[in-house]
């Protein structure tokens, strides 16, 4: 069953894959608009946005949140070949793991991705803050802990990482503008 999953919307989209995934994919999962290739060193994200089925206006929304889910899964599975074909060429060239998921409207679902693990050092009045939420049920472990938080702070703070990835992008665009650095 897909996982469920809030990709962050506004994350630093790597120009080169985007467009290689843009000119790779069939022009059939494209025709509802762009995908979202979203990069991060160890994974690349592929979100394509398909067309909801079309109902009869009384529809109840149960029934509609089936009809969504049926297509969803029907698209997973009668795409699942190509994707593969698709992702194993792209993980050869970018030296990264594929994910794909899918938007219909307002919900998106990512499939099977990674968990990477991230070591992390901290001092006791930040373990603290990890165990009191071990010890609240908030998580199961320091490392969910952590996790719970990480999602917190990108949920209250999207414009402001929105803002700080703009700026990491700038540099990045100002220092591929600048001078060649001389061989080491």
């Amino acid at each position: 069953m897909p996982a469920d999953s809030d990709p962050p919307t506004d994350a630093p989209i790597a120009t080169p894959i985007a467009a290689w995934f843009t000119g790779r994919l069939p022009d059939a999962w494209t025709s509802a608009g762009a995908p979202t290739v979203t990069v991060d060193r160890e994974e690349i994200h592929v979100i394509l946005t398909i067309t909801a089925p079309e109902l009869a206006d009384d529809v109840d929304d149960a029934s509609r949140t089936e009809a969504i889910e049926g297509r969803i899964a029907g698209f997973r599975e009668d795409t699942r070949a190509q994707r593969m074909a698709i992702a194993r060429e792209a993980e050869h060239r970018f030296d990264r793991k594929v994910a794909w998921g899918l938007r219909i409207g307002d919900r998106t679902v990512l499939y099977t991705h990674l968990a990477v693990p991230v070591m992390t050092r901290l001092r006791q009045p930040e373990r603290l803050v990890l165990d009191t939420l071990v010890g609240a049920g908030v998580a199961r472990s320091r490392s969910d802990a952590l996790a719970w938080c990480v999602r917190l702070v990108n949920k209250h703070s999207e414009s402001w990482l929105a803002d700080l990835r703009g700026a990491i992008a700038d540099v990045e665009r100002i220092r591929a503008d600048g001078p060649d650095q001389p061989a080491a």
